[in-house]
């Protein structure tokens, strides 16, 4: 079965994600045929914009594929885990800097290495039945794809809440906090594909786009933004803890019971990714400060057990080393922020 599936019709090049079943999670192979398609189509006159969408119904892209990561680990074959980062992260890059229109259908789950995929492009198209999510620190990660560039630089602390929390949000909360640009309700997404396809130039795509266009329902950000940028702007994960615990919010004891789920190791280094994507605010240095943690995270225990917990054997019971924040001293974040020579060297955007 073709993974990923690659089409020309008129000034269209169309790009689709061909493994449902798996709910079009990203393979090695998957990431290097859509770098390979685009390169080719970036130089090709007759191609003016490039349409990228998910078999299915469930959703766009699910993220990277975790259990092929994770049976890497454990068979001591890191290296296959490094090599699917490396080339995921390329593809990113090149999508923010495409020199054509990328038009990417949202639809249905977008996670992880689907936001990667997605959200650096220069259309992004969701409908009511988008589901957006980083939930990297359920399995002892760290929000990656470029993911704390978008979600570091997101307006009133939003991105600081989902980057820790995993939290899913819809469309309207996607276009506020800068991840998507525009909605079309899901029953038209088939006949805005095949529309788009008819187009003969970039104007006529253009036109048609804005035709199926419509207003995204109200999201959660209106109602709670004001409790999130409370709590969220502490610049710890204990006085964001503190803050939770204290605030009058419902809301807010509800994400704190969600955190203390989560691996402290990856909500430490997360917050503090996060506050170094703002100060880079470069999608470039984000992408290798990534680089430089994935490194890491792939050589800690709470990376295999949080996989293990929550996708192989889905206990959902993961063991934590250490298991509280206090354990989490700074000499232990600052090891995932040091600079590797080798890193370095084997990571060109």
């Amino acid at each position: 079965m073709n993974d990923v599936l690659v089409r020309v019709s008129g000034a269209c090049g169309r790009i689709t994600l061909n493994r449902p079943r798996a709910l079009n999670a990203l393979t090695l192979e998957m990431v290097d045929k859509m770098h390979t398609t685009l390169m080719a189509w970036a130089s090709e006159e007759s191609i003016q914009f490039v349409l990228v969408d998910g078999a299915g119904e469930r959703g766009l892209c699910a993220g990277g594929d975790i259990r092929a990561m994770y049976t890497a680990v454990i068979n001591d074959s890191r290296e296959v885990a490094t090599e699917f980062f490396r080339k995921e992260y390329r593809l990113n890059y090149l999508i923010s800097r495409y020199p054509k229109p990328y038009v990417v259908l949202m639809d249905g789950i977008v996670m992880g290495g689907g936001i990667g995929i997605s959200a650096h492009a220069s259309h992004r198209i969701v409908t009511e039945r988008s589901e957006l999510a980083m939930p990297e620190t359920a399995i002892g990660f760290v929000p990656d794809v470029g993911g704390t560039y978008l979600l570091g630089t997101a307006p009133d602390e939003i991105g600081t809440y989902l980057g820790l929390t995993g939290c899913r949000i819809g469309a309207a909360d996607a276009i506020f906090c800068g991840l998507a640009d525009t909605m079309v309700f899901s029953r038209d997404l088939s006949s805005l594909a095949r529309d788009l396809e008819k187009c003969e130039d970039l104007a006529a795509a253009e036109n048609t786009l804005l035709g199926y266009t419509t207003q995204a329902p109200p999201g959660m950000t209106v109602k709670q933004r004001a409790w999130i940028k409370r709590c969220f702007s502490a610049q710890t994960v204990e006085e964001i803890f503190a803050a939770l615990a204290l605030d009058t919010d419902p809301e807010a004891r509800v994400a704190l019971y969600g955190l203390e789920k989560k691996s402290p190791t990856s909500l430490k280094v997360t917050l503090t990714a996060l506050r170094n994507a703002r100060r880079l605010n470069d999608l470039a240095s984000c992408l290798r400060q990534e680089f430089r943690l994935a490194q890491t995270f792939l050589r800690e225990r709470d990376f295999v057990e949080g996989v293990r917990a929550l996708i192989i054997e889905k206990d959902r019971n993961p063991k934590w080393r250490p298991d509280r924040l206090e354990g989490v001293t700074k000499e232990v974040i600052q090891r995932f922020f040091t600079k590797s020579i080798l890193a370095e060297l084997n990571f060109k955007l």
